[in-house]
């Protein structure tokens, strides 16, 4: 117990009660890690101890409910510390104001002071917590986010590293259907189709005989500009806003030419600032038809 060596990351979460501490452990669970909920502070290290062997990404909720939490949770966190193990304290928080109408709304009342008036158990656990909130390493006011919204940011920050922003560059053929997995569509069938030369025809997008005959056409090139400038704006924004993956498809007639000429060229200029992938879903079809 003393090295918990198979330990990669541990989150302890708190805040007020009604700040949304059950949507961030869902958020956690998500990502991969071993989530609990209202875990004494004593029990922490043998929780790592017995998990971190087979779950090395933890997340614990602790909050005012467990009745040692001011005199044993920094005295657990120091000696955590002191044996290499640095917890992420994150903290959510929400104006007192919007907890009470949270409270009114779910008619429920404060686990501090059930017999009292939401605002006197706030009171109290917002002294209880003032400990927690100045050494917290990420705080969260979620006074006017909507679940998802939390949830958002927090697999933006703790998910960014982990799984890398991913865009899947795809070309395909209508005529084999289009595909239902794809966040942008470019129809290329308005360039001129290699297919009706001869010598290009048993070719593919992939060798530099059709690519260039592809890119001679000035219409090409200019829908290949504005394709870059559009994709260099909404790329960033896309990952941003925590998405994981995008897949741009381009959709010719077969899915042997012009598609992959446009997935080739696309994912190759944006090959160095991306985890890319390059898919041509209807290659083995075209290269059977003649």
């Amino acid at each position: 117990m003393e090295d918990f060596k198979g330990l990669e990351e541990l989150i302890i979460i708190s805040g007020m009660s009604g700040a949304g501490k059950s949507v961030a452990m869902n958020s956690f669970e998500d990502l991969g890690y071993f989530c609990v909920d209202n875990l004494p502070p004593v029990l922490l290290p043998q929780l790592i101890d017995v998990i971190s062997s087979v779950r090395p990404k933890i997340a614990v909720a602790i909050d005012t409910r467990t009745r040692d939490f001011i005199d044993s949770l920094f005295i657990v966190i120091d000696d955590l510390e002191q044996k290499n193990v640095h917890p992420h304290l994150l903290y959510l928080d929400t104006r007192d104001e919007v907890l009470v109408r949270r409270y009114k709304e779910t008619r429920r009342s404060h686990p501090l002071a059930p017999e009292d008036a939401p605002l006197v158990g706030i009171g109290m656990e917002r002294s209880l917590l003032e400990g927690f909130r100045d050494r917290a390493h990420t705080l969260y006011d979620t006074s006017d986010l909507k679940p998802q919204m939390l949830k958002d940011r927090i697999l933006l920050q703790f998910n960014e590293e982990r799984i890398p922003f991913t865009v899947n560059f795809m070309s395909f053929g209508f005529k084999h259907g289009v595909p239902l997995d794809i966040d942008l569509l470019f129809d290329v069938r308005f360039i001129t189709n290699p297919f009706y030369i001869p010598e290009l025809r048993p070719l593919t997008g992939q060798t530099e005989e059709v690519q260039n005959y592809v890119m001679s056409h000035p219409e090409a090139r200019a829908f290949y500009k504005k394709l870059i400038d559009m994709l260099e704006f909404l790329l960033p924004q896309y990952k941003r806003e925590g998405k994981t993956q995008v897949v741009v498809a381009f959709g010719c007639t077969g899915g042997k030419h012009r598609s992959i000429t446009f997935a080739e060229k696309v994912s190759a200029h944006f090959a160095e600032r991306y985890n890319v992938k390059t898919v041509h879903r209807d290659l083995a079809h075209a290269t059977k038809e003649k």
